[in-house]
């Protein structure tokens, strides 16, 4: 576990100085990016979007609106589609040292919270540039984040796996990830669903990003504990994602070493 444990550590950290390496900007683009996507897309969207939940989303609300949802979807769909071929790039590794397998998924959704942090400097400004006050509601930041990233870990050994043998998952994970974008409100505001069929709704109300996008929102914008439903839901997400994920992970890698 010591060795599994440094592993990670060092992993992380290589990924950290490769992705800002010859940057001249360096880890300030993890502040930067999220801002900067902030602001175009308000412009864009803001006069299309700026009714809220039940109405109470006002046009200053909007970009913290937007930054929060943004961010966290961010979260998982970089730590999801850098796992993909996390066992698969590091064939070389594995073929030369003895190490469990799934370090390399696994390490791929610390790094994505690792830029998840730093990104919640650029929700810190623009708290501060529309003067929005914390509040204690934000102590269920730490919980949130264990289960999102439960939730992306599960995820990851799962398409880490099925990547192995099925190649294909590559390409598919841009579809759905694209295609889970549009159907999640990241810019768009919860009031829609009420409009939609009821078949949609329910759908929309099991979408796993969509009720870690309103616990956030709830501590950080609406400044209120999270639902038992969104709790439940969250935490149900996670479970499910992390235990299919360990399975099939755990019944297949002893093949990785054929296939990749």
């Amino acid at each position: 576990m010591e060795k599994d444990l440094f592993i990670l550590q060092q992993l992380v950290t290589k990924d950290f100085k490769i992705r800002y390496r010859r940057s001249v900007l360096g880890v300030a683009w993890s502040v930067l990016n999220p801002l900067l996507m902030m602001i175009v897309m308000a412009i864009v969207f803001s006069t299309i979007f700026a009714q809220g939940r039940n109405g109470s989303i006002t046009p200053e609300m909007y970009p913290l609106y937007l930054i929060v949802g943004n961010i966290t979807f961010t979260l998982m769909s970089e730590s999801t589609s850098s796992a993909l071929t996390s066992i698969i790039d590091a064939s070389s590794l594995l073929k030369k040292v003895k190490v469990h397998r799934f370090v390399f998924p696994v390490q791929k959704a610390l790094f994505s919270l690792v830029n998840f942090a730093f990104s919640l400097i650029a929700v810190a400004i623009v708290m501060l540039w529309f003067r929005v006050v914390p509040t204690w509601h934000l102590i269920w930041l730490p919980v949130v984040l264990i289960l999102l990233v439960t939730f992306c870990m599960g995820l990851g050994l799962l398409l880490s796996a099925l990547t192995v043998f099925f190649r294909d998952i590559r390409h598919l994970w841009s579809v759905v990830i694209t295609a889970w974008t549009y159907f999640t409100p990241i810019f768009w505001t919860t009031d829609f669903i009420a409009q939609m069929p009821r078949i949609l709704q329910l759908v929309m109300y099991a979408n796993p990003m969509y009720n870690y996008l309103q616990f956030m929102r709830d501590i950080f914008l609406f400044q209120t504990n999270p639902t038992a439903f969104t709790l439940g839901m969250c935490t149900f997400w996670a479970v499910l994602a992390i235990v299919a994920g360990y399975l099939v992970f755990h019944k297949t890698e002893h093949k990785f070493i054929l296939y990749i």
